[in-house]
């Protein structure tokens, strides 16, 4: 059967592909097909992450940090763009100094805004330190008056990490299952139901086997996914995953 891997799929895309493929399973008979204990357990797997998740999602603290990212989102979003168009500038010195930051920018690679949380703030927080401490940076930020949106991107960067902790701290008082440990227990049972179904084909001697169809199946909602991760932009996350779990 086609391979998938399952850690570069996000949060909710992990877990439509897992319904899916318990969909196309229960659409082909899985009781006549003998998987029907694999199949149940990795139902209840899946229920329980998908659990997990909405509970993230609702979290109110979830959705404070999601609108303190977005934030800081803006404030590198819009130091860069004002940044690029001065490359543009008819002042030569205007034109160098503002590649100069973006090439500083640069160093912490391309679409700093799509990093995971993590390293979103680790990345502004090298960033600033650069700008504070380097006097041709800080030349730079002086001579574009930057300094507001520079503080703009701390002060959302810092309350972000702050609100990021706490909400850490409360997750881990609240419930010791999370996400990624969850999302672990679900592929040892993807991969128990999925490996089951290929040890029994194998030992169909006489064609036609009962699961040739079921394979095909399978193995085109996993092609499916696996263009879906090929055709993925580097860096890129959306706002539910951005914890960095599933890198």
């Amino acid at each position: 059967m086609n391979a998938i891997d399952l850690f570069k799929l996000r949060n909710a895309e992990y877990l439509q592909y897992v319904k899916d493929y318990l969909a196309i399973l229960n659409l082909n008979n899985p009781q006549q097909l003998e998987i029907e204990a694999k199949l149940t357990d990795l139902t209840a797997r899946t229920t329980e992450l998908e659990t997990l998740y909405k509970k993230a999602l609702a979290s109110e603290k979830t959705q404070e940090l999601l609108a303190l990212d977005e934030r800081r989102d803006d404030a590198v979003n819009g130091i860069f763009y004002f940044l690029l168009g001065n490359t543009y500038h008819f002042e030569t010195d205007r034109q160098q100094k503002a590649e100069l930051l973006l090439g500083n920018m640069a160093l912490y690679g391309s679409g700093i805004s799509r990093l995971n949380y993590q390293a979103e703030t680790a990345t502004i927080n090298n960033l600033l330190r650069d700008w504070e401490n380097k006097s041709e940076l800080a030349d730079a930020i002086i001579l574009f008056d930057l300094s507001s949106w520079v503080n703009e991107m701390k002060a959302a960067n810092e309350e972000f990490n702050t609100q990021y902790l706490l909400r850490t701290q409360e997750y881990g008082d609240a419930n010791p299952d999370t996400i990624k440990s969850k999302r672990e227990e679900t592929n040892l049972a993807y991969y128990a139901l999925r490996n089951r179904v290929d040890a029994l084909h194998l030992l169909i001697e006489t064609p036609p086997s009962p699961y040739a169809t079921v394979i095909n199946q399978l193995n085109a909602l996993t092609d499916q996914y696996n263009v879906l991760l090929v055709n993925r932009k580097p860096g890129s996350a959306d706002p539910a995953n951005r914890e960095g779990l599933t890198k």
